[in-house]
């Protein structure tokens, strides 16, 4: 009974921590952009040589990151995307809980990224009790049945 209840809540905060780890992922990816557009505005142009090469590429060398550019951007508008959906889901989840506590605790935790400290500055409550109405939640929470999965390998 007791691996049942705390393989639920770890599936649990497995779900709500999604949403956190998507956001670092466009972040990530965001800086990587930034570092990009940086490169393609550095790069100088191609030689004008004289003779003709068959095997030289004759493009000029920002095409290539501009195309990396973009298939970037493509990558983070569709992230961007999944995260909006996730944490639409994700509060809907929340609010489906009964008990008001927990229920701020979790959005406080997992859509705003809080610490249990800072949750209970914002709760008038001490972090030990912070920390019991968030381990209640999360035994409480029940996963809907088509939640989106947002594995950041795909």
């Amino acid at each position: 009974m007791e691996n049942t209840y705390q393989a639920k809540k770890a599936a649990a905060k497995a779900y709500l921590s999604q949403a956190f780890l998507l956001d670092q992922c466009i972040n990530s990816n965001i800086a990587e952009l930034s570092k990009l557009r940086l490169m393609s505005q550095s790069i100088s142009s191609q030689g004008c040589d004289e003779h003709y090469n068959a095997t030289v590429n004759t493009q000029a060398p920002f095409v290539k990151q501009i195309e990396k550019i973009m298939l970037l951007e493509e990558t983070i508008n569709n992230e961007i995307d999944r995260l909006v959906d996730l944490k639409t889901q994700i509060r809907q989840t929340i609010d489906a809980l009964p008990d008001i506590n927990e229920r701020m605790v979790l959005r406080y935790r997992y859509i705003e990224q809080m610490s249990f400290e800072q949750i209970g500055f914002e709760m008038c409550a001490v972090t030990r009790t912070v920390r019991r109405w968030h381990a209640n939640a999360l035994s409480h929470i029940v996963l809907p049945n088509n939640s989106i999965d947002c594995a950041l390998n795909s």
